[in-house]
C-alpha cells in the first residue's frame, strides 16, 4: 500500500482539493479526497508527500515511428530496427514528462504495447492504431515514390500507412489492423500538411467507405479517429460515426454543434501547428505553404471550439525522436496544455483535457483512468508546482518529480533538472 499526501490534490474531474491524500492498493486507487478523512494508514504503508498530485497524463494523438527530421514525413528507407530503438526511447522520454498513457494514431504503437507490457521497457499505456488508413494519392500516401512500390509497403509488417479504395479494401485494411491489435482504427478522411500533393481541406474517402471503416472497427468494440482538416471531411465523418476528429482545422459554428449532437471529441494538436509554423527544418515547401495556410484558421477552429462546448482531448501529433538535431521530440507533451489555456480553456478544463475526457476517446475500450478516484486506475503523478498558478509547469519533464503506473512508482527524480531515475523493476 502507497499513501501519497498531497498540498494539492486535482482530481482530473471535480474541483482541487488541499491537503489530500490519494491510498494507492496494487494498480487501484483505494481512495482519494481529503487527507483528514483518508482510511487509517497500515504500518506498512508507504507515504510519500509531495507539493500536487494529479492523475497521469494522456496523449491522445502521437506517432511512434522513430525519424528524424532530415528523413521526411515516412522513414521507409531505415531498417525497422533503427526506427524501433529510436522509438525506445521517445517511449521513455514521453512516461518521464508525466505520461502514463498514449493513443498512438499510427506507427509502430502496437509492436511497443506488447514490449512495455511485458515489463521489458518502462513506458505509458500504449493505445496503437496500427498502420494509418488511406486513400491513393491521400494523406498517408507517399507521392514522391512509384505507387506500386507504395502498395507493396503497406503489405509489410509493421508498416505505417495503408492504402485502400473501396469498400473491400477498406473492410480489410481495417481487419489487418485488428490482427496487429490495434486499440483503435486511423483515417484520413482529409488531406493534410506534411503530404506533398494533397489539399487539406479536400475530402478523403467516400462516404460509403468511411461508413464501411466504422461499421468494421464496431465490430470489434473498436472506434475510428479521423485526420480532418477540411469541413467536408468533418461532416462526412461524424455522419459515418468517427468517434474524434483529430486536428479540426476548419471546423465551425456548424461543424461544431454536429460535434456536440454526435458527443464527438476533438483532439485539435496545437502544439505541432504551433511549432512547424516557426520550426520549418526538413518541412517540403509545399508543407511549410500548407502550414502557413492554416496556422491562423486552426486557432480560430479551436476557440470555437472551447467556447461553443465541443469536448476535447490533448494530442501534440508529436512523431520525431530528434532531441540535439531540430524537430519536435517526445517529451515535450505537456506543452499542448498551456497552448489550450491561451485559446480559452481554464488551467482546469486544460487538465481535465489531458486526463478524464482522454481515455474517452476509446469508445468501449476506455480504461478506468484519468481521475483519482476510489476503484481507478493507479496511474499518476506529482509535481513540483502547482499548474493552477501556472499551466506551463506541466510541459516541464523537470517538474514532474513522480510518476506511478498501475501502483508502481515507475519514476522519481528532484525538481532540479535533472534526468528522471526509472525505478527497478519487480
Amino acid at each position: 500500500m502507497t499513501r501519497i499526501l498531497a498540498d494539492l490534490l486535482i482530481p482530473g474531474r471535480g474541483a482541487p482539493v488541499r491537503n489530500g491524500c490519494v491510498v494507492l492498493e496494487g494498480d487501484r486507487i483505494a481512495y482519494a479526497g481529503p487527507a483528514a478523512s483518508a482510511p487509517a494508514a497500515a504500518d506498512s504503508a508507504e507515504a510519500v508527500r509531495v507539493t500536487c498530485c494529479m492523475p497521469g497524463l494522456w496523449e491522445c494523438h502521437g506517432h511512434f515511428i522513430g525519424m528524424v527530421p532530415a528523413e521526411g514525413t515516412f522513414p521507409v528507407h531505415l531498417p525497422a530496427q533503427v526506427m524501433a530503438a529510436r522509438a525506445v526511447k521517445d517511449v521513455e522520454a514521453v512516461l518521464a514528462a508525466g505520461f502514463t498513457s498514449v493513443r498512438e494514431v499510427g506507427g509502430i504503437g502496437c509492436e511497443l504495447a506488447r514490449v512495455v507490457d511485458e515489463g521489458i521497457i518502462d513506458g505509458p499505456t500504449i493505445y496503437g492504431a496500427g498502420a494509418l488508413l488511406s486513400t491513393t494519392g491521400g494523406h498517408g500516401d507517399l507521392h514522391h515514390l512509384p505507387h506500386d512500390w507504395v502498395e507493396w509497403y503497406c503489405e509489410q509488417a509493421g508498416s505505417f500507412t495503408h492504402l485502400c479504395d473501396g469498400v473491400p479494401a477498406c473492410l480489410k485494411a481495417v481487419r489487418l489492423q485488428l490482427r496487429r491489435g490495434a486499440r483503435l482504427i486511423k483515417v484520413c478522411a482529409s488531406g493534410g500538411v506534411m503530404s506533398q500533393l494533397d489539399d487539406p481541406v479536400h475530402q478523403q474517402f467516400s462516404g460509403e467507405e468511411l461508413r464501411a471503416i466504422v461499421e468494421e472497427a464496431a465490430r470489434a468494440e473498436v472506434v475510428v479517429a479521423a485526420h480532418c482538416h477540411g469541413k467536408p471531411g468533418i461532416m462526412a465523418a461524424l455522419k459515418a460515426g468517427c468517434r474524434t476528429i483529430e486536428h479540426g482545422s476548419y471546423l465551425d459554428e456548424e461543424a461544431a454543434a454536429a460535434m456536440r449532437e454526435a458527443d464527438a471529441i476533438l483532439v485539435p494538436t496545437r502544439f505541432i501547428v504551433d511549432r512547424l509554423r516557426r520550426v520549418t527544418t526538413g518541412m517540403l515547401p509545399e508543407s511549410i505553404r500548407k502550414m502557413q495556410a492554416i496556422a491562423d484558421r486552426h486557432a480560430e477552429a479551436v476557440a470555437l471550439a472551447i467556447s461553443s462546448g465541443v469536448r476535447i482531448a490533448l494530442g501534440t501529433d508529436i512523431t520525431t525522436s530528434a532531441r540535439k538535431r531540430g524537430g519536435v521530440p517526445w517529451g515535450h507533451n505537456g506543452q499542448e496544455l498551456a497552448l489550450l489555456v491561451s485559446l480559452g480553456m481554464t488551467p482546469l478544463q486544460a487538465i481535465e483535457a489531458a486526463t478524464a475526457t482522454a481515455p474517452d476517446t476509446l469508445g468501449p475500450q476506455a480504461p478506468r483512468s484519468g481521475q483519482l478516484a476510489a476503484g481507478f486506475d493507479a496511474d499518476l503523478i506529482a509535481v513540483a508546482a502547482s499548474p493552477l498558478e501556472d499551466i506551463s509547469v506541466l510541459g516541464r519533464p523537470a517538474l514532474i518529480t513522480h510518476v506511478w503506473k498501475r501502483g508502481r512508482l515507475v519514476v522519481s527524480r528532484a525538481a532540479t533538472g535533472d534526468g528522471p531515475t526509472f525505478a527497478e523493476r519487480s
